[in-house]
């Protein structure tokens, strides 16, 4: 990537053929494949990129949060390059890659409010500069991703389990099955998920062997479900953002879980409602990638902000560290 934000070149090795017969990541698995495939795959992008060391500004690689193995073999290796070709070095945190996407795809000014959501992660924030963040909801228990990826299992939809349950979804009749819909309507912005799940787990319990079009309907059932908590809380943040910022508002949606279109179409709703412009990077943008890091790195720099070769790997790293302790996972 250069300094503009243009994409130079941008490779997605996936592991899902190895974690599917599993149903779920296996960390050694994935730990091991970053060790075997990541030399060629920096290779690789570099020459698609028509670039040499000599012509990189500096070197960004993930340092957390995640599984610690994966992320040990990428941050080892950026330190590596960094150290040998003498630039300088950034220690990426990926939930600020996905915080910051939307400033590069839609060059979206400070301060916006984000909703993160993905597999391990469930998080309102507001976004006020690069390294400024102030969470103001969590999930009090289960991510809005694991959740998907549970209901898949439950229901036997495969692996990955949230474009799994998203395509029987869109044959089902999401009114099929009443699910509850755990702390919409509460005065704060957390999120709940693990009642949730259970609620599933029972339905799919009392309704027996289910056929292709009654698991279509558990599916649909559970994605409104998730939908309308989602726009619940995402519309009493957006009341509190909007009395401490002066508008024009903007509310951006990011993580891998925002690559569901239905509950993109449900969070359009409810911010135009409430008169937010409404941001959400492209499919391939909101899972984890490169891109995002590469592009962390270029805002820190732009800063002047690097780090050291003392910099840890970490299985957990809040972007709000005020917060941590009041949330489940960060």
């Amino acid at each position: 990537m250069d300094a503009d934000g243009t994409i130079l070149s941008d490779i997605v090795l996936s592991q899902l053929d190895d974690h599917r017969p599993y149903g779920g990541v296996v960390p050694e698995i994935a730990a091991r494949a970053h060790v075997e495939h990541l030399d060629a795959i920096i290779t690789r992008a570099m020459s698609d990129a028509g670039l040499d060391y000599a012509d990189l500004s500096g070197i960004a690689a993930t340092a957390g949060p995640g599984l610690i193995g994966g992320v040990m073999v990428g941050l080892m290796t950026g330190k590596a390059i960094a150290l040998a070709r003498k630039k300088p070095f950034v220690a990426v945190n990926h939930l600020e890659g996905h915080a910051l996407t939307a400033r590069l795809t839609d060059q979206v000014g400070f301060p916006y409010l984000l909703l993160l959501i993905s597999g391990g992660h469930c998080q309102l924030l507001e976004v006020t500069g690069v390294g400024a963040y102030r969470r103001i909801g969590t999930t009090i228990d289960d991510a809005v991703g694991e959740a998907f990826d549970k209901t898949a299992k439950l229901l036997g939809l495969g692996f990955p389990g949230g474009p799994a349950v998203e395509a029987a979804a869109a044959r089902g009749n999401p009114a099929a099955v009443a699910l509850p819909r755990p702390l919409a309507g509460t005065d704060t912005c957390n999120f709940s998920f693990s009642g949730l799940k259970t609620a599933v787990l029972h339905a799919v319990r009392d309704a027996g062997l289910l056929s292709e079009a009654g698991r279509a309907d558990m599916a649909a059932s559970f994605q409104a479900a998730v939908g309308d908590v989602l726009a619940d809380r995402a519309a009493r943040a957006m009341t509190q953002f909007a009395l401490r910022h002066p508008g024009p508002h903007t509310f951006v949606v990011a993580g891998g879980v925002a690559a569901n279109q239905a509950l993109r179409s449900r969070l359009a709703t409810v911010t135009a409602a409430q008169g937010f412009a409404l941001v959400v990077p492209p499919v391939r943008l909101c899972t984890d990638n490169a891109v995002m890091i590469a592009w962390a790195g270029v805002e820190r720099l732009r800063l002047g902000l690097s780090d050291d070769f003392t910099a840890p790997p970490r299985a957990r790293w809040p972007l709000d560290a005020a917060a941590a302790a009041a949330g489940a996972k960060a």
